[in-house]
């Protein structure tokens, strides 16, 4: 396991850690001791960083990695989110009160007397640029609550707002093979201004494992089925903002990238784990099973200049216009 700087902070990640998005709900059944499991797995093999929010599960997420990580020796770094238990349009939702509400509590959850990285979670351009929120996380990095802050965002448009504006030490972003205009807009800033990237759905909900087909079908309580046409959240956040059958199609173009790398999920990691700019990626999981086929991606067979070119071209010729949603 190789462990990055986290842009200006003074935390060294794993280049390949974890979201717990779906281990705590959202995304169809759940089982806690799998997923206890799964967690105790990754930090044995070397994962030192998680990611988290107060809405996956309802805080359940959190209170997941509490009762792994409360027992650890070792330093386990904590990356939660606050924001979406709100009204995300409403400034009084970013208040002094309410932020320093939503960390205490994601603190209790957590069991922790600090959060690693606290992270707005997508909020809108308007409350970015507003900027009172930045003067709240300051006070609460000033008063030893969190160590440091950053932004999860979902246009590029928001994350260079932040990298010039504000004091953020990370943004997390979606970033994988579908959705490829982080490169060269975001990253370049980001490096240039020691800014820590973090890429989230990097299997594009599941579609760039190669495991679909047009028939598949999903649980209710799963995003990838009440939120397929973007009815509760952004549709970027499911399937990389692609319709399900055109994913699938897009997918099963791609699966020569499995060829000597074992699957399409190792391949399509080993793809975000080449750039440079992005500081640890982060897979979900629901198991020990999943966990292990992940992190393998670190000794998976890389790609040479000429695939990395093809699957640029695939990326804008093919991809690009068919993603919907705020990008």
């Amino acid at each position: 396991m190789k462990y990055n700087q986290l842009g200006n902070t003074d935390l060294k990640i794993s280049e390949l850690s974890f979201g717990t998005w779906a281990i705590g709900g959202a995304w169809g059944k759940t089982n806690d001791q799998e997923a206890l499991k799964g967690l105790e797995r990754a930090i044995e093999l070397g994962v030192n960083f998680f990611d988290t929010a107060d809405v996956y599960g309802d805080g359940h997420s959190e209170q997941l990695l509490a009762k792994v990580t409360s027992r650890m020796k070792q330093d386990i770094y904590i990356a939660t989110k606050f924001g979406r238990a709100g009204d995300i349009y409403d400034p009084d939702n970013y208040s002094e009160e309410a932020v320093t509400k939503y960390c205490e509590d994601s603190l209790r959850r957590l069991n922790r007397d600090y959060i690693d990285l606290y992270q707005i979670h997508c909020p809108p351009m308007e409350i970015l640029q507003a900027g009172h929120v930045f003067e709240v996380l300051d006070k609460l990095k000033e008063k030893g609550k969190i160590r440091y802050y950053g932004v999860s965002v979902e246009t590029i448009e928001e994350g260079l707002f932040v990298i010039d504006n504000t004091k953020a030490s990370a943004l997390q972003v979606i970033f994988n093979i579908f959705r490829q205009k982080p490169i060269n807009t975001l990253f370049p800033r980001a490096q240039e201004k020691n800014i820590g990237i973090l890429s989230r759905l990097p299997l594009a909900s599941g579609l760039l494992t190669g495991k679909f087909t047009t028939d598949s079908t999903f649980e209710e309580d799963d995003h990838r089925h009440f939120n397929i046409n973007g009815d509760a959240f952004n549709v970027g956040e499911t399937f990389a903002g692609l319709d399900f059958a055109k994913g699938v199609e897009l997918s099963n173009k791609l699966s020569r990238i499995a060829e000597d790398r074992g699957n399409m999920t190792r391949a399509s990691l080993k793809w975000i784990l080449e750039h440079e700019a992005v500081t640890s990626v982060i897979p979900g999981f629901r198991n020990v099973k999943q966990v292990e086929d992940n992190i393998s991606a670190i000794n998976t067979p890389g790609f040479s200049s000429i695939e990395r070119k093809k699957l640029e071209d695939f990326y804008w010729k093919e991809v690009h216009p068919f993603i919907r949603g705020a990008y």
